[in-house]
């Protein structure tokens, strides 16, 4: 009888254990589901739920940190409070991007996610005051792109940050942000890497207005054309890419005579 209940015991807790990992790998893609859909607070919702079973799976400690990036990225920002609010938001992601790290320091996403969330934080504060942030996220991206272990999406993603990042910080005047330790910046280098995320993923709005801003800075308005018009023919597949799509348009106007 002993045996018996023993062995019971043994089936229905090896059972619920199953039980358990098949409801956050369903509540996981119900995260992804809510992503595709840009509904960032139902996304948060149903991972803070997988969190409480499962806090140390990695699938959900790095969507953690792309949610909240999603949902400060969506936050007003008109009064003060609002703006440390959105901050304290980006904040949070980098602790969910550091804890990915932690529990697998082998995967692209990993630290593409700390290099977005740091990257955030930059734009917030300010590019050229915090320098070792953005030392950071250059040193992240390029550690997603050399474990080279992500899918088109994730690598392509993985290039376009580290463009923009050239991009962003190469604006300063080289001599001044060389002193900061930014010197290694350089819009020719963002143009690379540009093309490389287009060719991985060619499917993202936002790739195609920041490859050709950077383009308009050397003065290749004919391919800039080229790039904004293609980016207004891309099904959405971002929440800011209406906004991107205005943005192309303007761009257009305003180089039409160049």
């Amino acid at each position: 009888m002993k045996k018996y209940l023993f062995a019971l015991t043994t089936i229905l807790f090896l059972f619920t254990g199953y039980i358990t990992a098949q409801t956050v790998e369903q509540l996981i893609q119900e995260c992804d589901n809510y992503y595709s859909q840009f509904n960032n607070e139902k996304a948060l919702e149903v991972l803070l739920k997988a969190e409480k079973q499962e806090s140390e799976n990695w699938e959900v400690v790095w969507r953690l940190s792309r949610t909240y990036v999603d949902i400060g990225d969506k936050m007003p920002t008109s009064t003060s409070a609002q703006e440390d609010a959105q901050l304290a938001t980006y904040q949070k992601a980098l602790e969910f991007a550091d804890k990915a790290i932690k529990l697998d320091q082998n995967k692209s996403i990993s630290f593409l996610r700390r290099a977005i969330a740091n990257g955030k934080i930059a734009l917030f504060k300010g590019v050229f005051s915090v320098a070792g942030v953005v030392n950071s996220v250059r040193a992240d991206v390029e550690k997603a792109i050399q474990l080279n272990n992500g899918d088109n999406f994730i690598m392509g993603v993985s290039h376009y940050v580290l463009a923009r990042t050239h991009a962003k910080t190469s604006e300063k005047w080289k001599p001044a942000r060389s002193i900061l330790g930014l010197g290694w910046a350089d819009n020719e280098i963002a143009i690379h890497e540009f093309k490389k995320a287009i060719e991985l993923y060619p499917n993202y709005v936002m790739f195609y207005v920041d490859y050709a801003n950077s383009l308009i800075r050397e003065d290749e308005y004919k391919t800039a054309r080229e790039m904004l018009n293609k980016a207004l023919t891309i099904t959405n597949a971002h929440q800011d890419d209406d906004k991107r799509k205005t943005e192309a348009k303007q761009i257009l106007i305003d180089i039409k005579n160049e």
